[in-house]
């Protein structure tokens, strides 16, 4: 049997393929069977010849094969020995963390030979439920209004999502409600420098360059109502920056990041104070219209550049 894992969201993949092991520890104590090989320099001789080979008690085998997408003389030989692989009493776990060319073949294989599971990044409700039950296992719940900060601050990364999660628990003890100022003040924002070229480019009305960087983050499997949320996180604190500035008050005031006051000061002398509040409240027109279903994220996205 082969079990193939894969997907963007490795932080879920390595609980799952995590799971697999601790579950095969469990049924067989002795784990002579158990081998982990990492792909890259792996040597498929060698791994024939543990396949053909049986173990001493006839043990149930589990062979875990890490990143091999970039071994092309593996998968070659993989495919060509495929019905040996196949009748074999061994399970055969593929584990990949690199990201995958569609048309490969060793892939097509995969998908049609194995038991598969992708992992891309939870969005929408499906986020919402996946971290709501995250906080359960410490025995904590979370506001609405925190939650959707939360997703705000740090996106669809699982790997500072689940260590956000627990800080946040630990912060407010079991049995507790976690609510937006404990975001606010717990968790640091995740700020992509190309969120701020792509605002730097939408102050000098670079369009072109502007809806490029939107399109590379589209393309490296950004989520488009996250790059809208981080856009309209950065307006947000524009404005508030502006407006202490103005009124001659201390920055951290603010109560934002040193990082994301540093990164924001530049970008204030492209804008007066108009312009600021005219675009966030069109942010916030697009926003409403996105969240109600009336438009989609990407054409919002290109509807801010174009307007502005």
């Amino acid at each position: 049997m082969i079990i193939f894992l894969y997907g963007q969201d490795t932080y879920r993949s390595r609980r799952k393929l995590n799971e697999f092991i601790a579950r095969y520890k469990e049924v067989h104590k002795e784990t002579l069977g158990l081998k982990r090989l990492e792909g890259r320099n792996l040597d498929f001789r060698s791994f024939r010849q543990e396949i053909e080979t049986g173990t001493i008690f006839g043990e149930k085998r589990l062979f875990i094969l890490e990143d091999v997408f970039s071994n092309q003389e593996f998968k070659d030989w993989f495919i060509k020995n495929k019905k040996r692989i196949l009748s074999s009493s061994t399970t055969i776990l593929i584990y990949e963390t690199e990201k995958i060319e569609k048309k490969d073949r060793f892939f097509r294989f995969l998908l049609k030979n194995s038991r598969t599971q992708e992992f891309s990044f939870l969005k929408g409700r499906q986020l919402e439920r996946w971290i709501i039950s995250e906080f359960s296992r410490y025995r904590v719940k979370i506001q609405q209004r925190a939650l959707s900060q939360l997703i705000d601050f740090v996106g669809p990364d699982t790997w500072q999502m689940t260590n956000e999660i627990r800080k946040l628990s630990s912060y407010k003890g079991k049995n507790s409600i976690v609510e937006e100022e404990d975001v606010r003040a717990l968790v640091k924002p995740k700020i992509e420098s190309d969120i701020f070229k792509t605002i730097n480019a939408i102050a000098k009305k670079d369009r072109k360059t502007a809806l490029g960087l939107i399109r590379a983050h589209l393309n490296s499997g950004e989520s488009p109502f996250y790059l809208f949320s981080m856009i309209d996180f950065q307006f947000r604190n524009l404005l508030v920056v502006k407006d202490l500035l103005e009124r001659g008050l201390p920055l951290y005031s603010s109560g934002l990041h040193p990082y994301v006051i540093k990164k924001t000061l530049p970008l204030l002398r492209k804008f007066t104070s108009g312009q600021l509040k005219r675009i966030y409240r069109r942010l916030l027109e697009l926003d409403l219209e996105i969240k109600s279903g009336k438009m989609n994220p990407e054409l919002g996205l290109d509807l801010l550049v174009t307007e502005i």
